[in-house]
């Protein structure tokens, strides 16, 4: 989803990178709703081979959106996802690829954050319902007249979540989405689809960059057009929503702002740039708490490029390395944020109280019990004084100071690769405590595996969305005698850590332990019916094709003859790369319905598979491309040629980046 305040620093620094997407819309005449021909030339005045969604940033806002009405029901919600993929289909109209990528299984540092989101959604709606109840009673004793409310089971967002049967039914209804359009849609005649739902592990940004390195070749640039690189040369119309943000631009934006002249070495842009992104994940991430010293909108990654450039020239070398990080140069960068930390705070402060009640909060959305009439929350920690750091252990984690040993553990809890880590407190430790850490990230535990959805269920869902999991699971949640109750707080506080509001605050909800989850399941597995024992199972990414994709005669091929585990030919694929397998319960090419391969890419784990869906189209013909073939004609590796080409770039539409100032 993004990270808005991290956008919109972006976009104000570097205002070129923005867009207006050129929208064309559908037309009616006579009654007869004619569908906007995406065939034609992209009217931005650039074309795309490849379009990637991120769907949790549009399944949200057509499910429950803040601006109209909310949908009477399921139903209703689906067609609103499908219009609004349709959407972005016509804006972009890629001609080669169309991956969509729903959150899936996520990891623990992950579920942290989703707990706290989840629980204080139910807490807000809870809230909101007795303070309704309140405003009617008191109305209704004043002898006053309340209209009885229309009766609507309120939308509970959390079942936007894996392992949901409202998630199995979007995927279903994506797959018939899909199959629709590339029956009767042209603009989708030749374009391969990709559907990683929420059985598929990892969130959908994470996966869409899995598969973009997975599948990275080689390509000539498009020429650049322009002094900006200009999409087209009309301007948008007044009713323009989206926007493209040109990250051609960006780089060059970074390429002068990164460049470092005199170095005992020559500079490595690319380095540079690993580097940048590096350093951004300490200025706000949804893994971590960030820093008490950086915030984006005090100006913390200029800070952090200007003491990264000093620690280049001093050390001569880079922070990363093809993902490996350089422990004593991160250290030296945060020892020098370190330095600055009691100016830092001390002037923020001062902003805080010359701005006013509203300078920092212009467009931030607001809750309605948020009032400015309410006081101000007092500060115990209070960064802006001396003895600061002594106050801040004392408070939040109950230690004193000079408690070396406990500063460490924290600084070693901040951060690893891992499906099973997570950060074990609520708040970050300083800058200043990042000493000697060049020994401390080693011991870290491999090939761990994600939970699996119903198990993250439980580890995310407060018991009052406990509807959503089977009868003897939920009963965990709520049951006083249950073995893990203490996982599932009726209330919990929010500590406002500095913050004006409680939506800014820190949900201070117990960590669940794994191991007790687990040992509790274990009682309840038995329980799962089969629909719930496949809603609970890892998927694979679904690939389709029309029926006059190349590569669809040879999938057909595949089934006539069982052939399993046959590399798939990447040049009948836009060069996809992967093997094919079969199935184990395939929907035949004679019935009216889709056919299902699994499809594995080599580079991921053995029980990591893909699915290739293919569209039943007519007899087969007499000769078709059989999978030896392909290995017995072509011996040499083969280079994919997908990316940028001489005129087609990729695009990726996250929905934080293009509508965050729509």
């Amino acid at each position: 989803m993004g990270v808005p305040a991290f956008f919109r620093w972006l976009s104000r620094k570097y205002a070129s990178i923005i867009v207006h997407c050129v929208e064309e819309k559908g037309k009616e005449c006579n009654g007869v709703r004619i569908p906007v021909d995406t065939t034609k030339p992209n009217p931005n005045e650039v074309e795309f081979d490849n379009l990637y969604l991120d769907m949790n940033g549009i399944i949200h806002p057509c499910t429950h959106p803040e601006d109209k009405a909310a949908p009477k029901n399921e139903d209703e919600m689906m067609v609103a996802i499908f219009e609004y993929i349709d959407r972005l289909y016509n804006i972009v109209r890629p001609r080669r690829v169309l991956y969509m990528a729903i959150d899936g299984v996520a990891p623990r540092a992950k579920m942290n954050q989703q707990r706290s989101r989840r629980f204080r959604a139910s807490k807000e709606g809870v809230e909101l319902v007795e303070e309704k109840q309140r405003i009617t009673e008191e109305i209704l004793g004043r002898g006053g007249y309340v209209a009885p409310d229309e009766i609507k089971e309120r939308f509970d967002s959390n079942c936007i979540t894996p392992g949901t049967e409202f998630m199995d039914n979007l995927a279903q209804c994506l797959r018939y989405y899909v199959a629709d359009r590339l029956s009767n849609d042209p603009g989708w005649k030749n374009i391969t689809v990709l559907l990683s739902d929420a059985s598929v592990p990892g969130e959908g940004e994470h996966k869409i960059m899995d598969y973009i390195r997975r599948q990275r070749g080689t390509g000539t640039p498009r020429e650049k057009k322009g002094e900006h690189d200009e999409f087209a040369d009309s301007m948008p119309v007044s009713e323009q929503e989206f926007i493209f943000i040109r990250l051609c631009v960006l780089r060059e934006y970074l390429a002068r702002e990164l460049t470092m002249a005199s170095l005992p070495f020559p500079f490595d842009f690319e380095r540079s740039i690993d580097d940048w992104v590096f350093m951004c994940f300490f200025v706000g991430n949804d893994f971590l708490p960030h820093l008490p010293s950086l915030e984006i909108r005090e100006g913390a990654i200029d800070r952090l490029v200007t003491i990264y450039k000093d620690v280049v020239h001093k050390t001569g070398g880079y922070l990363t390395e093809n993902g490996y990080v350089n422990l004593e140069r991160v250290e030296l960068i945060m020892q020098a944020v370190g330095v600055a930390e009691d100016n830092i705070f001390k002037k923020r402060k001062e902003d805080d109280s010359s701005a006013g009640p509203s300078a920092d909060n212009k467009g931030v959305k607001r809750k309605a019990e948020d009032s400015d009439s309410e006081p101000e929350p007092e500060d115990d920690v209070r960064l802006w004084e001396e003895g600061w750091k002594q106050r801040y252990y004392k408070t939040k984690f109950d230690v004193d100071v000079s408690d070396e040993d406990f500063k460490k553990k924290v600084v070693r809890s901040y951060g690893c690769a891992s499906w099973k880590w997570y950060f074990p407190f609520h708040y970050a430790p300083f800058a200043s405590d990042f000493k000697d850490i060049k020994g401390l990230f080693t011991d870290f535990e491999k090939d761990t595996k994600p939970f699996k959805p119903l198990e993250q269920l439980m580890g995310v869902f407060p018991a009052a969305s406990g509807n959503f999991l089977p009868t003897t699971w939920r009963s965990l949640m709520s049951t006083p005698e249950s073995s893990i109750i203490d996982f599932y707080p009726d209330d919990f506080a929010i500590d406002l850590n500095g913050k004006k509001y409680a939506w800014q605050g820190v949900a201070l909800l117990p960590f669940v332990d794994e191991r007790r989850l687990r040992a509790a399941l274990d009682d309840v597995y038995p329980d799962l019916s089969p629909e719930e024992e496949r809603r609970n199972s890892l998927g694979s990414d679904v690939l389709f094709m029309q029926k006059s994709h190349p590569l669809a005669d040879f999938i057909h091929e595949l089934y006539r003859t069982e052939s399993h585990e046959v590399r798939k030919p990447p040049k009948l694929c836009h060069g996809i790369l992967g093997t094919l397998n079969l199935d184990d319960n395939p929907i035949l090419p004679d019935k009216e319905l889709v056919q299902v391969v699994k499809f594995k890419d080599p580079h991921f784990a053995d029980d990591f598979v893909f699915k290739a869906v293919l569209l039943p189209g007519a007899k087969m013909p007499d000769k078709v491309l059989k999978p030896g073939d392909w290995e017995k004609g072509n011996r040499q590796p083969w280079r994919p040629q997908l990316g940028f080409n001489s005129n087609r770039q990729q695009a990726h539409l996250d929905q934080s980046g293009f509508r965050a100032l729509g």
